[in-house]
């Protein structure tokens, strides 16, 4: 009788907090997809010559109003110190500092420029966040308490942030296009390519999208290899970096040293020449505006523009 009496108010208890009685269903959270959503890896980038790789896929409409920027709250997960922020109009982004910010603004518009689905983002030298935390390290740091090279982050209100997804099972499994994909994660060094670094975002709209993106590229621009040897955002690394070996029976064989080495097996000769051929179509300007709008020196960026074009050629010219 006083394990009854005990255990009721309990029970009663989790009733009066069940979803039910909260009025409150447990999908209520679920992001609901719409039946006419498109999947979207890749799309024709049309005149890829005229893209700006300065201002890269948010243009000039996107970009951060500097006037104010807010600390909302510190962002958990992944190398790089993050902060999620309201800027002066107050749209809400999240801002990276660090080793990562000018190599992932660079590699952004380089994947954008070939056609692929990215985020947006903008970099900016020096920030005064009104409420961040001191950055923690003095190279992140510039006048006035600022924070030096700040990688900012689109949240747009449009965009929902869905599930991660996977490198071997996606929709695009087996295609050109995802091939395309992870050989040019290949040319940029990008040693991190695990799924948790990979995102579908819900665009809504009159045509809504499911666009299958790569939201973290700030292992780039180094070298591959393992725990002690592997770098990001280090232009000289990029530069000794070996990348086509060569081709077997069709096959290219890649100097990839990163994660998920498996992903670089069965890329043909084809697929080179069709991620080769997008990307050839950009000007040396155009490469040294995506580094600039990452920050880096003029002497890194001429670097940077000699090794990416050399890659490039080797792609168009495998046989």
């Amino acid at each position: 009788m006083f394990r009854q009496r005990l255990v009721l108010p309990f029970l009663l208890i989790g009733l009066l907090l069940s979803p039910s009685a909260l009025g409150q269903k447990k999908d209520d959270k679920k992001v609901q997809i719409p039946p006419n959503a498109a999947k979207v890896l890749w799309k024709d980038p049309g005149d890829i010559a005229s893209r700006d790789l300065y201002l890269g896929p948010g243009g000039e409409a996107m970009k951060p109003d500097l006037s104010r920027v807010t600390f909302v709250k510190v962002e958990t997960g992944g190398f790089s110190t993050k902060y999620r922020v309201k800027d002066g109009s107050g749209r809400t982004w999240v801002v990276k500092v660090g080793q990562e910010a000018r190599p992932e603004t660079a590699a952004v518009r380089l994947a954008w420029a070939a056609g692929y689905a990215t985020e947006v983002n903008y970099l900016y030298p020096c920030v005064h966040i009104v409420g961040a935390p001191k950055p923690h390290k003095k190279e992140y740091e510039c006048e006035k308490d600022g924070h030096a090279n700040v990688r900012f982050e689109a949240r747009p209100d449009n965009i929902k942030r869905l599930e991660e997804w996977s490198w071997k099972s996606n929709p695009f499994s087996g295609t050109k296009e995802l091939r395309g994909l992870i050989l040019l994660m290949s040319l940029l060094n990008n040693w991190d390519l695990k799924d948790s670094n990979n995102k579908v975002l819900l665009v809504s709209g009159d045509q809504p999208e499911l666009q299958y993106i790569i939201s973290d590229l700030g292992a780039t621009f180094g070298k591959t290899g393992g725990f002690l040897s592997r770098s990001r955002n280090e232009p000289e690394d990029y530069v000794k970096a070996k990348f086509v070996e060569g081709v077997t029976g069709g096959e290219v064989k890649l100097a990839y040293s990163g994660k998920e080495q498996v992903l670089m097996r069965g890329i043909t000769v084809d697929d080179a020449h069709w991620i080769g051929g997008l990307l050839s179509q950009l000007s040396d300007s155009q490469l040294s505006d995506a580094f600039r709008a990452g920050n880096f020196t003029p002497e890194e960026i001429q670097m940077l523009v000699s090794a990416t074009r050399a890659r490039i050629n080797q792609l168009v010219n495998l046989r």
